[in-house]
């Protein structure tokens, strides 16, 4: 190792509760040694989002409404900010789920749970929708919208979970 390469080494800064590893040049190479800098332990509140993030890729398939409701959640407040008029364009969207309850029903009837079941999957979606075309307007903390989307994400989160434990 050149004195001119050493002395570059020597003036690297290590953050504080690092250790640095300098791994020689390979033989027959010009290029300058590697230093690579490794943490000796990682912090309270790394070791604590990772059990987190663990936690959320274990059960990711059971919480996928949570997921949805915080992405809708975000998606409205982005577009109220950027788009308001999205709205207007998202209302007449919410009446979908109903006529689709309207549709099946007359082409194929159903009675006693599975009524219910389709009944209350048509409700809980014209529910969602009318809350976001509300939130894009008004914005999604405005009012009781953000107890509505609560409510909206508590009945999605149970009636997932009941269907993925008796199917």
């Amino acid at each position: 190792m050149t004195s001119r390469a050493r002395s570059r080494v020597r003036t690297q800064k290590v953050p504080a509760g690092a250790t640095t590893v300098r791994i020689p040049r390979q033989r027959g190479r010009r290029a300058e040694s590697v230093v690579v800098v490794v943490p000796e332990r990682p912090s309270l509140t790394r070791q604590a989002l990772a059990a987190l993030g663990r936690l959320l890729w274990r059960f990711r398939r059971s919480l996928a409404p949570t997921g949805l409701a915080v992405l809708a959640f975000a998606l409205t407040a982005i577009l109220h900010t950027v788009a308001q008029w999205s709205g207007l364009v998202l209302a007449p969207a919410a009446a979908a789920p109903l006529l689709w309850l309207l549709i099946t029903q007359r082409r194929t009837p159903a009675t006693g749970s599975d009524l219910a079941w389709r009944a209350s999957l048509a409700a809980l979606a014209a529910t969602a929708t009318a809350w976001g075309a509300l939130a894009c307007w008004f914005g999604p903390l405005a009012g009781a919208l953000e107890l509505w989307w609560l409510l909206t994400l508590i009945g999605a989160q149970t009636t997932w979970l009941i269907v993925r434990r008796t199917h």
